[in-house]
Formats: C-alpha cells, structure tokens, sequence
C-alpha cells in the first residue's frame, strides 16, 4: 500500500496538470465558435480531473516524499504516460475523426512521443481547438510531463531526480533538479515566443492571412521544436510551398534536436560548446556523411535536378530523420516508390542515431554514439601500447567527464535495446505482409520517434501491428528502464495476488 500511495499521489499530480492543459483547446474553441467541441473538452477535463484528485486522495496525505525510491520515479514517469494517452485521446475520440478509440490512443502516443505519426481523418478539416491540442500534447511531451509537473505543480519535492530520470533525462542544469526543469521551461516558452512571431511573419509574407499565420506558427514551431513532425494540414510541409518557410522550421527543428544543457551554456557565453562538445560533434560528422550519400545515391536516379530542389527534397529529409522531427517535403509513398534502396537506408540510420539526450529528440542519442565509437577508439590504443601505466582518457560534453567503462557499457546497453526493438517492430511489419524494406523504414521511424512514413501507418493497418507501434514508441521515448521497471512491478505484484488467492 505505500508504493500505490507514492505512486498514485505523484502520478495524480501529472494528470491534474495535463488535464489544465485542456484549458486552453477550450479557450480557443470559444473564441471559434466551436461549441460541440468545447463541450468534447469539458467533458475530457471532467473526467481528467476527477480521477486526478481520486489519485491524490488514495495517499490521503500520507506520503512521505523522502520515501520515494528509484523505482517509484521509473514506474510513476512509465504509468503517467500509459494512464495519459488513454485520458488525452478523449477530446480525439469525441471529435469524431477517429475510426476507433485505439487509433486515438495511437495519434495521443505519437505526440507525446514526438513521433508525429498520425491516423487522423480529414486533418485539414479537424477543429482549430483539437488542432491547438494535438500540438500542446506534442510540445508538452517534448518537455516532459514529469518535467511540467516538476516546474508547476509540485513544491519542495523529495527524490525529484528520480521522478526526472524516470522520464529518460538525466542532466542537471543547476543543482536543484526543480531548478532544472524550470530552466528546460523557460527555454521552450522564449523559443516558442520568437519561433512564433518568426513563423507568422514569414507566413504572411507567403500569403497566408494575419489569423491563419499565427495560428501555423504556434503549431509548426511547436512540432518543430519538440521534433514532433505534426502538421496542421495533411500535406505537411508541403502545404506552404515555401523554401523559406521550410527553412525556418529546419532552423527551429535543429535547435529543439540539441541538448537543453547545451543551450543554457550558449545563452550563458560558453558558445564554443558548439564546437567542442563531442555531441555536436557527433551530429555534424554523421549528418555530413548522411547527407553525402543520400544525395550520391538520389542524384545518380535523376529525380531531382538543382541544389535547391536536391537541398528541400533530399538534406531537408536527412535532416528531419536524423533529429527525429518527420516534417516532409515529400509523400510518403514517394521514399518507398522512387528514392530506391540506398536512399531508404540511409535514412533508417540517420533516424536510428537521433538526436541529442536530454533534448525533444528521439532516437539512439548522438552521444551514446560518440561514447561508443570512443571507447573502441581507447580500448583499441590499450590494447595496441605497451606502455604499463594506466591512461586517462577524457570526452568532453558541457564539462570535461572521465571516459569510464560504466559509461560506455551503459551506452552500448541502450543501444542493443533499441536496435532489438527496431528489429522486433521490421518483423512485426513483415508479419503483417509489408515489405522488408517499408517494415524496416517504418520500424526506424517508430523506434526513433521520428515520424516519417513509408506509406504503411494508416487507419487501414491491422489494430495489433497499431498496438505494437504504440508500445515502440512508448518505449523509444521512455528508453525503455522505465518501463521495464513499470511491467517488472505489475507482473510481480500479479504474482502476489495469485499467490494469496492460493494459499487462501
């Protein structure tokens, strides 16, 4: 009973915050006039914040918050997200462009994720309020609902590093971790106040009305900062067919790409960090050579003629897979049609590396990259010296960090487990009867977050390969120990029951 207290009192804490998040749809669906889908809102954040405060009630303020222990973060973080997707998908649901409850679940878990998958009906003519709430889901998972629930919910917490870390994020800005989670906040809302104005400036210009380019800033900068890939229109970026707005959005997805510690040392001076952190360094060299080959390999198909057409058509993609954002210039059936094996390969690498840890992005993270590729590099220089004495080897990544074998094997682990997840989710395609290499580009995507498509995620795939994609990017996201942590409780707790009920 004390776990269940901890863990409901704090989970209870992120569903009440999520669900004021409502709040806002409802305010935009007023000014609208879009009463049906004001009263879908009310109805959802009625059914939010009861069983929010049913949860806080479960601790009946008994919690003790220095008793929350490793494992409380882990299952608290993997539990919200569950409980969330099935609370958030309401509103969809209600909408009515959703064929089934699954496939909102799935559209709910792809925002919070910063997939950017969707399984929608008629998107370009959904409401201005579930609109505006498709891409709050985006941009608040990007952050973090544990990180949201740190900056303005909870007060003096206890243990709050362990809820932060249940969330796949591990760096400490400041000290405090609350302090952390405030400055993450900050960042984003100064980002998406510039990243707005940007945005609607550039989008009167293409000629996009005072109202309508304000409103295609909130939600572009929103999927693009939190490399999210949801759009407002069903032809994504194709719809504004604008270089310059394309180029913006590729400005505004690579910043949300990149460490937020990384973005607190440039705001505070330190903007060689650019240039000498070994993750960047990572993203520029790997980039570089996606990018490279990618072009080599489409050039000799003759699809696209001129660097501007080869730099929207084909970087543009690279760079969108590679900081897992999905924004498209392209249909999706077009990369399995016409961009030919080579093309789709390198792609599914570039959406595998990912972006930076602690960022929006998804993805292996270019830093257990570097930290991987580098401790082969050491351990190849030992075995290869004959001197005796024992080498320090350093990286540096905000600050100068000793290269350690816990390190590099923890890197390698999560590694193996997103390798082994990106390969269940090609076999799970291929079951289904989809092509090896669609199975695998579309695997890629779900793994890395990512949310381009080869054309398989519709409304029309089997529910179980749907289900199979919702726990991919359930796990991609939460980087899998969280989880493992959340099914490892349920199923032991399962046990005892079964074992009560036996002896009884």
């Amino acid at each position: 009973m004390k776990d269940i207290k901890i863990i409901s009192y704090y989970t209870g804490f992120s569903v009440i915050g999520v669900a004021l998040l409502m709040l806002i749809p409802m305010m935009v669906s007023l000014l609208a006039d879009e009463m049906s889908v004001l009263l879908d809102f009310v109805i959802s954040i009625s059914i939010s914040l009861t069983l929010g405060i049913l949860l806080l009630s479960v601790s009946r303020g008994e919690v003790n918050k220095s008793q929350l222990e490793w494992r409380h973060g882990l299952i608290i973080a993997a539990f919200s997200w569950i409980l969330l997707m099935i609370l958030c998908a309401v509103p969809y649901w209600l909408s009515g462009h959703c064929r089934s409850f699954l496939d909102a679940c799935f559209d709910v878990m792809s925002g919070f994720t910063t997939t950017g998958l969707s399984l929608l009906q008629d998107l370009d003519h959904i409401s201005l309020g579930l609109n505006m709430w498709r891409h709050i889901v985006t941009f608040v998972g990007g952050q973090g609902i544990i990180v949201l629930a740190l900056t303005f919910l909870f007060r003096e917490t206890g243990g709050a590093y362990k809820l932060y870390v249940g969330e796949a994020k591990d760096i400490e800005i400041v000290p405090n971790v609350k302090g952390t989670a405030r400055i993450i906040w900050k960042i984003s809302i100064i980002y998406l106040l510039i990243g707005t104005f940007v945005l609607w400036i550039c989008g009167m210009l293409i000629g996009l009305s005072p109202i309508s380019a304000l409103l295609h800033g909130i939600f572009i900068f929103a999927a693009g900062w939190s490399t999210g890939g949801f759009a407002p229109m069903s032809q994504n970026m194709l719809y504004y067919h604008s270089l310059s707005y394309e180029a913006l959005a590729m400005v505004f997805f690579i910043l949300g790409s990149l460490n937020f510690g990384l973005h607190y040392a440039v705001l505070n001076g330190k903007k060689k960090e650019i240039i000498k952190n070994i993750e960047m360094q990572s993203f520029y060299i790997t980039a570089f050579l996606i990018s490279f080959l990618t072009a080599l390999s489409i050039s000799k198909l003759g699809l696209y003629s001129g660097s501007i057409s080869m730099f929207r058509k084909v970087i543009y993609h690279v760079i969108s897979a590679h900081t897992t954002t999905g924004f498209a210039t392209v249909y999706p059936r077009q990369f399995a049609l016409e961009w030919g094996e080579a093309g789709l390969v390198m792609l599914i690498i570039a959406m595998l590396i990912g972006g930076s840890a602690c960022s929006t992005a998804g993805g292996i993270k270019g830093l257990r990259i570097a930290v991987v590729f580098r401790g082969i590099f050491v351990d190849t220089r030992r075995l290869l010296s004959t001197e005796r004495r024992v080498s320090v080897f350093k990286i540096h990544h905000l600050k100068d960090v000793v290269l350690e074998d816990s390190m590099v094997k923890t890197s390698s682990l999560i590694m193996i487990c997103f390798l082994t997840l990106f390969l269940t989710e090609t076999l799970a395609g291929m079951c289904f009867g989809y092509p090896l290499l669609d199975s695998a580009f579309e695997a890629a995507s779900i793994t890395g977050n990512v949310g381009l498509s080869a054309g398989i995620t519709t409304a029309d795939m089997p529910d179980m390969l749907k289900i199979c994609y919702i726990f991919g990017m359930y796990l991609g996201r939460l980087e899998f120990i969280s989880v493992f942590a959340f099914i490892g409780y349920v199923l032991g707790g399962a046990r005892k029951i079964c074992r009560k009920c036996l002896n009884v």
